[in-house]
């Protein structure tokens, strides 16, 4: 492709996020299944733009606003040009020709915007700070709230590229086999430092060309994410719900853990999520997995079931904040203070309704990723009020392996300091019954 066509692939694939739902890593997934002839090299060209484009959201923004311009992705695209990459208006004018698959030359407005912004830095210290930290104006006080003076650093690493991490699959492979598979295909490929059964890659190619994740042997999974899936401690011949499946991929990692022995039921409201999980399971060679389709989270299912599993996972819907460098859409799409106050009763609801499922002596993980503490400690202590037969594992005691984590009882993990998404799990027991 040459780099006009470049530049039209990357506005068509902006348009392709502003209208379709779902986050940005799986529009771009999508997008690019259904063009499959675009090679590696400009694959990763096109990603490199197009995320760099929606990291800098809120200052192209600005800049559009300051100067009276219109707000849409070929204006944003033209002011990351000379303010991002340090282009002149006569170089951008050479790429906007309006041949063949290249964009539409520019209009003398736009020549004009790009005049008045030649030299001017992207981040102007006339700039409010949220802005700058690309922070939406909902998130900005519990964001304070949790990070303090260290609001500012682990803004900053979200606006950095989200690592790309696998997840070996032990039913069919070991971590060391793969990686030398990874490696003798040319790969940047190491251990994770903290998941046992991870490996990250320092490239930017197509993952969905991987041989060994077609053959089910990795998944991609952050490395955070797979932290929680351990923290459920799930062993061969246990019962296990994850009660807010999804996609399956945490319920994968447990029944990898459980070598396909014992039984785990993966629920979930959305049937579609459901059908491309167990579709997953069949790829990885999972035989343990059940799926359900719940009405809601007090599903009558729910009370059928009472006390009858070990290990309950509860990955709750939530803000997504901890996502945010993977899918830096996310923070601009319709969340809002209203979204967040219906959010935390929900989490309330679903939580107290599968804590109904844990046999007494069982575990109970509730995790998110959020890295609000409205939606975790909060969560926790709300929960633990209400629920006197239920008690923290703290961290150390239900992982001593891992170290790190930001909070002495509950696994945190923020871009910043552990370089994953951001994410939440607090361990929580059942007490035995009283024998009296």
């Amino acid at each position: 492709m040459s780099p006009s066509a470049r530049l039209q692939a990357t506005l068509d694939l902006l348009h392709e996020t502003d209208t379709v739902a779902g986050p940005a890593d799986a529009v771009v997934s999508a997008w690019f299944r259904a063009r499959r002839p675009i090679g590696d090299d400009d694959r990763g060209q096109i990603i490199e733009l197009f995320y760099a484009l929606l990291r800098h959201h809120a200052r192209l923004g600005w800049w559009l606003a300051g100067q009276g311009a219109e707000d849409h992705p070929r204006s944003r695209l033209l002011v990351w040009l000379v303010l991002g990459t340090g282009r002149t208006p006569a170089q951008v004018a050479a790429l906007f020709t309006g041949r063949n698959a290249e964009p539409a030359a520019l209009t003398e407005p736009e020549r004009s915007l790009l005049t008045r912004l030649q030299g001017k830095p992207i981040d102007h210290p006339a700039m409010p700070d949220p802005v700058r930290v690309e922070c939406p104006d909902w998130a900005e006080a519990p964001l304070q709230r949790r990070f303090g003076t260290a609001f500012g650093p682990e803004m900053a690493a979200m606006l950095t590229g989200a690592p790309r991490d696998l997840r070996v699959n032990t039913i069919k492979a070991n971590r060391p086999a793969m990686l030398s598979a990874l490696r003798a295909m040319g790969l940047r490929a190491e251990p994770t430092p903290l998941a046992p059964q991870g490996i990250r890659l320092d490239e930017s190619l197509s993952l969905a060309r991987l041989p060994m994740l077609k053959s089910g042997e990795v998944e991609i999974q952050d490395e955070g994410s797979q932290l929680v899936a351990l923290l459920v401690d799930a062993h061969p011949g246990d019962r296990v719900v994850d009660f807010c499946a999804g996609a399956g991929g945490k319920t994968l990692a447990m029944a990898a853990q459980m070598a396909n022995k014992g039984h785990v039921v993966a629920c979930d409201v959305m049937e579609g999520r459901l059908k491309r999980a167990a579709e997953r399971f069949r790829q990885a060679g999972i035989h343990n997995v059940q799926t359900r389709l719940l009405s809601s989270e007090t599903d009558k299912w729910v009370k059928r079931h009472k006390a009858g599993f070990d290990r309950v996972l509860v990955d709750a819907p939530c803000s997504g904040t901890g996502t945010w460098r993977r899918n830096p859409d996310a923070r601009w799409r319709a969340m809002a203070g209203s979204r967040l106050d219906n959010l935390l009763p929900l989490q309330a609801k679903i939580l107290t309704s599968a804590a109904r499922l844990v046999r007494p002596g069982g575990r109970l993980v509730y995790a998110t990723c959020s890295l609000l503490i409205e939606e975790n400690e909060d969560q926790v202590a709300a929960f633990l009020a209400a629920h006197p037969d239920f008690h923290i594992i703290p961290l150390p005691q239900a992982a001593p392996d891992l170290a790190g984590s930001a909070h002495p009882d509950f696994l945190s993990l923020t871009p910043a300091q552990h370089d994953t998404d951001g994410f939440f799990a607090a361990v929580l027991q059942r007490r035995m019954a009283d024998p009296d």
